[in-house]
């Protein structure tokens, strides 16, 4: 079982097209207040990334937001945070989330998201982390995402095991069920060696 005092959300500075989107990041939010989880996030005031603070705050939830300073104007960094980290790069704001964090969330995002989502996938594969990793597909935003990863599996790339590290559902009340329950696997060996090839 996790303790999940702190949940990393990873989402986009942009709404997205779909009204959803929004929907769901307000459910998350409200779930993370109800169960007394604080949000550790970019630190953005804009987009979903704004959505999610403002909902969390209202509600009276803690939120920490880590943001670069060359970042801060770009992304209209949050002033009214409960504690607003600012710092000189983008591996310092992953670095600094990461340590702050007991497991991590995916919404919907671009490419920084998906960055983010799968630099902390990867620990956890490498067995530098045991945090549960977790997608909230809303709309079936991240289907094709799975359906890659499937097939990463079946040619050899990810190992099964591996695959099932990366949790998908589709409410966040579900999502954050299955990360309080999760239990990193153990596994001795992930690199195939050329004895075996």
């Amino acid at each position: 079982m996790q303790e999940l005092k702190r949940i990393c959300v990873f989402l986009g500075a942009n709404p997205g097209v779909n009204s959803d989107y929004a929907e769901a990041t307000r459910e998350l939010g409200a779930e993370l207040v109800r169960r007394n989880i604080g949000l550790v996030y970019g630190g953005s005031s804009v987009g979903l990334m704004g959505r999610l603070a403002d909902t969390v705050l209202e509600l009276g939830g803690e939120v920490t937001g880590v943001i670069p300073r060359a970042l801060f104007d770009k992304e209209i960094g949050h002033t009214g945070l409960t504690d607003l980290r600012v710092v000189e790069s983008m591996h310092e704001r992953k670095a600094m989330m990461a340590e702050l964090s007991n497991g991590f969330v995916a919404l919907p995002g671009g490419i920084g998201t998906l960055e983010e989502l799968f630099e902390v996938f990867t620990w956890a594969q490498l067995g530098f982390h045991h945090k549960p990793c977790g997608l909230l597909d809303v709309a079936e935003y991240y289907r094709h995402i799975g359906a890659f990863l499937d097939h990463a599996s079946d040619q050899g790339f990810i190992k099964p095991v591996h695959r099932t590290m990366l949790l998908r559902e589709e409410s966040p009340a579900g999502l954050l069920d299955r990360m309080a329950a999760y239990v990193s696997p153990k596994v001795e060996k992930w690199v195939e060696r050329p004895e075996q090839l």
